[in-house]
């Protein structure tokens, strides 16, 4: 009877692994819905570390999960200070950087209720936001308008590539769990 239990637990481990990366692969898309699937994966990979915890031989370790958190912070990062970056880049203000950090934020969300095809119209919504409050940010400024749309247009791209290299993260997060509950 004893060996049912053990071929039991065994099983149920790994479901609870499959779970985990699907889990993790629903973090991923939440990172292009703009919302922090980062921070969900994290979570979701130190449940099952604690839930597997046994001190010696533990399935997922202390650094899996260091790792996990210092790339899930490097995402936010990335996806923050991107936008700002390129309007500062293209010559705009630190307020049109600072709104252009704050639209890009808001854009994301009316982007998701204007434009109904997912995942596009976030991503959409938050890049036309981060120009839009890039360029307004420089016009209160006194930059002339020429000066406000370039440094805008960057603020744009900027959001785009941020959003890219957090998606890029969230998927080297996935690897980084896949590999700590499957290779250990």
């Amino acid at each position: 009877m004893a060996t049912m239990g053990n071929a039991l637990g065994s099983v149920l481990v790994y479901l609870a692994c499959a779970g985990l990366l699907v889990v993790n692969a629903a973090g991923v898309a939440l990172v292009l819905l703009q919302l922090p699937g980062t921070w969900v994966m994290l979570v979701a990979t130190a449940l099952l570390a604690w839930w597997q915890w046994d001190g010696q031989n533990p399935m997922i370790g202390v650094w899996s999960l260091l790792i996990m958190l210092g790339l899930a912070v490097l995402g936010e990062v990335i996806e923050t200070l991107a936008a700002a970056r390129w309007a500062r880049k293209a010559g705009g203000t630190k307020t049109g950087a600072i709104a252009a950090i704050v639209g890009g934020i808001a854009g994301a969300v009316l982007g998701t209720m204007l434009i109904p095809i997912p995942v596009i119209g976030t991503i959409v919504g938050a890049c036309i936001g981060a120009g839009i409050g890039s360029i307004g940010g420089d016009l209160i400024r006194g930059r002339t308008w020429p000066e406000a749309q370039l440094a805008g247009q960057g603020a744009a791209v900027g959001r785009m590539w941020g959003t890219m290299g957090k998606v890029v993260i969230a998927v080297a997060m996935w690897f980084v769990a896949a590999v700590a509950v499957f290779w250990p």
